[in-house]
């Protein structure tokens, strides 16, 4: 037996502007919690049966350090670099974590600092 991905949580300040942001990035519903103090975020109908869904949960303090895990996302229509201009306008910003310039994706931040990378190409298995 093994396990599988099912979810990506993330611990947020500002539950409400977060999840508007990753909402709207992958294109998600929001579906706050019974306790009022999270938000999950849901895959839209008609995604993959694998598609994880997203836990924003509320944390005390800020972000302090580069993430030690992050998502990477693909554009589902158009070019990366249009999709990392649609990012930015949603509140995104460029991250440096020390990348070259030659990678294959390109490093934001979400309007928390969280990183998360915009790949060029879709990987295949």
């Amino acid at each position: 037996m093994t396990s599988t991905f099912s979810q990506w949580t993330l611990d947020v300040r500002d539950v409400d502007l977060m999840a508007r942001f990753w909402s709207a990035a992958l294109g998600y519903d929001i579906d706050p919690d019974d306790d009022g103090d999270g938000a999950h975020l849901r895959p839209p109908a008609g995604a993959p049966a694998n598609a994880l869904s997203v836990w924003l949960q509320p944390s005390g303090g800020p972000k302090r350090d580069k993430n030690r895990n992050h998502p990477d996302l693909v554009a589902t229509a158009g070019t990366a670099d249009a999709e990392v201009e649609r990012l930015l306008g949603l509140g995104a910003t460029r991250a440096d974590v020390g990348q070259t310039g030659s990678e294959g994706f390109t490093v934001l931040a979400d309007p928390e600092g969280n990183e998360f990378c915009v790949l060029h190409r879709r990987r295949t298995v």
